[in-house]
C-alpha cells in the first residue's frame, strides 16, 4: 500500500516532466495521468480502511488518504480529465498539457497530507502552476491577474509557515493534531493561509475575479477542484479537533452567505459562477463529516457549467436573456443548474439533503438560505432562451466539449449511488418546495431588479487589508475557544 500510495503521489509529476520529452504524446500521457488517479481514487473506495503513513519519523511526512480524501481526489481526476478532453482538438501547446497534469499532481499531494509543512509546499507548488496556467494566453490582463493570485496566495502562505512552525515549537511535530496544544496565534495564521488558498469568506474575495478572467478550462479547474486543496485541510481539521469544528462551521455559513448574496445580482455570468463556487465552498465546509461528497458533486458541476460558459454567445446576462443559445448547449446549462440547486435524479439533491441532515441546530437557518438564493441563481439560467438551429447557421463544436460534458453530467447522474437513501417522499418534497418558491422569486422579484454591486472590494490593496482583519476575527475567536470563562457563551464561540 505504502509503494501505492507514493507511485501515485509521485507519477502525475513525472507524467508532466515526461511530456516536454515527448511532446507529441502530450494529450495522450496527460489523460492517462489523470486516468491512474481516479483508478486508485477508486481502489481508496473498495480498501474503504484509511491508509496513514508517516515518513522520516515526526519531521517528515505524514499522509491520510481514506474515503474522505477519496472523494476530493476522485474530483479531481474527473475534473481534469473532463478539461483534457475539452481540450483535446484545440490549439493548446505541449506546456498546457505539463502543467495541467503537474497542477494535478499538487492537488493530489495536498489532499492526501495531514502535516503542515507537507502541506505548505503541496499548496505553494500548487499556486506556481495554477499561476502559469492563468496567464497562458499571455495578454495584460491574464498576466495581471495570475499576479495578483500569486501575490495574495504568497503573502497568506507566509503567515501560515509561521503558525506551522509554532505548532511545531508546542507540539513537537508539525501533524494537524498538534493544533490542540498550540497557542491560539497558531490557528489564527494556519487558517488565514488555508482561508486564503481556498476564497473562503473575506479572505476569499481575490477569487470571483482570478476565476472569472481565466480561460474556460482554466476557470473550471480553479473552481472544480483547486480551490477544494486548501478546503479540505480545514475540514479534516474540525474532524480531528473538535474544539476547531464550530469555527470551521461558522466559517462555512458566513461563506455561503457572503457567495449567494453576490452571486444572485450579478450579471456577468463567470462571475456569477465564481461567486457561486464561493458560497458552494460554504457548504462544504458547514458540515466537515460529508464534505467530501458535496465536494464531488459541487466539482462536476462548476466544471461543466465554466466549459459551458466558455462557449456561450455572450457573457451578459441580459443579452443571454434576448437571443436564443442552441438547444443542446441550454440541455446541458440545465442539467448541471438542477443539479447544484438539489434537484432529484442528480447527485446534487442527495449532497444536499446529507449536508442539511449534519448540521447544527444554528446552521439550519443560515444554510437555507444560502440554499434558496443558489436556485435563484441558477433558475436565471435554467430560463434563458432556447432554440433548435438550422442547419446552415450551426457551428459544430470540438467534439471535446460533448466528451467533456458526458463525463461530468454522466458523474452527476451515477454518483446518486453515494446516498440513495436521500430518496424518501420527506426529503423530495423540501428540495422541489424550495426550488419552485425560488422560480417564484426570480420570476416577480430579482428577475425585475437590477442592482450592480461595488467591485472595489475585490481590489488588490482591499484583498490585502481583509487578510488583516481575518486574521484579527480568527486570533479573536481562538482566544475566545482557549479560555475557559468564554466556555458557556452562545453558538458562535462553538458551544452546543
Amino acid at each position: 500500500m505504502t509503494a501505492l500510495t507514493l507511485t501515485w503521489i509521485a507519477f502525475p509529476f513525472l507524467v508532466g516532466f515526461t511530456i516536454y520529452l515527448l511532446p507529441k504524446l502530450d494529450r495522450y500521457l496527460a489523460l492517462f495521468g489523470a486516468l491512474f488517479s481516479a483508478g486508485y481514487a477508486a481502489w481508496l473506495f473498495v480498501h474503504q480502511s484509511p491508509i496513514e503513513l508517516r515518513l522520516l519519523d515526526r519531521f517528515g511526512v505524514s499522509l491520510l488518504l481514506d474515503p474522505l480524501a477519496g472523494f476530493f481526489i476522485l474530483t479531481n481526476a474527473l475534473v481534469t480529465l473532463a478539461v483534457i478532453l475539452y481540450c483535446w482538438r484545440s490549439d493548446k501547446n505541449t506546456f498546457f498539457y505539463a502543467q495541467t497534469l503537474i497542477l494535478h499532481g499538487s492537488i493530489n499531494a495536498a489532499l492526501a497530507c495531514t502535516d503542515f509543512i507537507s502541506l505548505y509546499v503541496a499548496l505553494e507548488v500548487l499556486s506556481i502552476a495554477s499561476f502559469l496556467l492563468i496567464v497562458y494566453p499571455r495578454s495584460d490582463r491574464s498576466i495581471w491577474v495570475g499576479l495578483r493570485y500569486l501575490f495574495v496566495s504568497n503573502i497568506a502562505m507566509l503567515f501560515y509557515l509561521v503558525g506551522a512552525v509554532l505548532v511545531y515549537k508546542a507540539h513537537h511535530s508539525f501533524d494537524f493534531v498538534g493544533l490542540k496544544v498550540a497557542p491560539p496565534e497558531a490557528l489564527a495564521l494556519i487558517f488565514l493561509g488555508l482561508l486564503v488558498k481556498g476564497g473562503i469568506f473575506i479572505s476569499g474575495l481575490w477569487l470571483p475575479l482570478t476565476h472569472s478572467e481565466s480561460e474556460a478550462p482554466v476557470s473550471a479547474l480553479m473552481s472544480g477542484i483547486v480551490v477544494k486543496a486548501a478546503v479540505l485541510p480545514l475540514a479534516r481539521c474540525a474532524l480531528l479537533l473538535e474544539e476547531v469544528d464550530p469555527i470551521v462551521r461558522i466559517l462555512g455559513v458566513g461563506t455561503a452567505l457572503l457567495g449567494v448574496f453576490y452571486a444572485v445580482f450579478e450579471k456577468d455570468t463567470k462571475r456569477i459562477l465564481a461567486w457561486s463556487t464561493t458560497s458552494q465552498l460554504g457548504f462544504i465546509l458547514a458540515a466537515p463529516e460529508v464534505a467530501g461528497f458535496y465536494a464531488l458533486t459541487h466539482g462536476l458541476v462548476k466544471a461543466a457549467l465554466f466549459l459551458i460558459a466558455g462557449i456561450l454567445p455572450s457573457r451578459n446576462l441580459n443579452e443571454l436573456q434576448t437571443r436564443s443559445i442552441p438547444t443542446p448547449i441550454w440541455i446541458a446549462l440545465a442539467v448541471a443548474s438542477f443539479s447544484i440547486s438539489g434537484f432529484p435524479l442528480l447527485s446534487g439533491f442527495g449532497a444536499k439533503v446529507l449536508t442539511m441532515k449534519n448540521l447544527l441546530p444554528w446552521q439550519v437557518i443560515g444554510m437555507n438560505v444560502a440554499a434558496f438564493g443558489t436556485a435563484v441563481t441558477y433558475a436565471r439560467f435554467i430560463f434563458l432562451p432556447h432554440r433548435q438551429q438550422q442547419e446552415a447557421e450551426r457551428s459544430p463544436l470540438q467534439p471535446g466539449f460533448w466528451a467533456a460534458m458526458a463525463l461530468l453530467l454522466g458523474g452527476l447522474i451515477v454518483a446518486n449511488v453515494v446516498y440513495y437513501d436521500a430518496y424518501n417522499l420527506q426529503n423530495i418534497i423540501k428540495p422541489l418546495a424550495t426550488i419552485a418558491l425560488s422560480w417564484l422569486a426570480y420570476w416577480f422579484v430579482f428577475r425585475r431588479i437590477a442592482i450592480k454591486l461595488p467591485r472595489m472590494l475585490e481590489e488588490f490593496d482591499h484583498l490585502i487589508g481583509f487578510m488583516g482583519l481575518s486574521l484579527v476575527l480568527l486570533f479573536w475567536i481562538a482566544i475566545a475557544r482557549s479560555n475557559p470563562l468564554f466556555s458557556g457563551l452562545p453558538f458562535y464561540f462553538g458551544a452546543p
